[in-house]
Formats: structure tokens, sequence, C-alpha cells
């Protein structure tokens, strides 16, 4: 077992599975996916292990949570008005309950 970021992380065998949830967002503010992302991954049981953001000049953002389960991308396209949300995981209940609580709160901001 190791602590990282006050975060007690088992060290344990899982299988090889992988579950992903990929959509479009029509939010591009960087603070406000910041800020939301980072509370539907608590909500949802992950446990973050670092954060990383990059600010283009063009007004592009790009962000990255490297999960003790994997990890959220997450890239805007501002000339766009979009978003694009990638969360890959080897929990899949934790994918679950993302997914969810993503959808409810962002139902009205969904690209097709």
């Amino acid at each position: 077992m190791t602590q990282q970021n006050n975060i007690i992380v088992e060290n344990k065998e899982v299988q090889a599975v992988v579950y992903n949830f990929q959509q479009w967002i029509t939010i591009t503010d960087p603070k406000d996916l910041k800020n939301e992302f980072t509370e539907l991954l608590s909500s949802s049981g992950y446990h973050v292990l670092n954060f990383i953001e990059h600010f283009f000049p063009n007004g592009g953002y790009t962000c990255l949570w490297l999960l003790a389960e994997s990890h959220l991308a997450i890239h805007t396209f501002v000339k766009d008005n979009k978003t694009y949300i990638e969360l890959t995981g080897c929990n899949k209940m934790m994918n679950e309950k993302f997914r969810k609580s993503f959808e409810e709160k962002f139902a009205k901001n969904l690209i097709d």
C-alpha cells in the first residue's frame, strides 16, 4: 500500500479490462471544466494522483487527471464551441457512476 497526495492506494492485481466514456459538450471555459470534472471524479469515487493543464495561444485548453484507476482527458475547441471529454478507467462501477452523473449534469450541453 502506498500513499500519494494524501490518498492511500492499494497495489492490487486487476483484470485487463478498460471502460471508456467519450462525449462532446458545449462548455469551453477552462475554470468551469476543471471545477466541474474535479467534482465529478470525486463524487464517482476516483482517486486523483495528479492534474496537468495547458492553455494554447488560440484559446484552446487541454487538461488531464491522472487517476489511480487510469485517466480523464479534456480538449477544448473554442472556435467550434465544443469540448471533448474522455474517461478511461479499469473500474466499471466508477465509470458507470461518472457517466450517470455526467449525463444528469450536462444534459443541456451535450453534442450528438
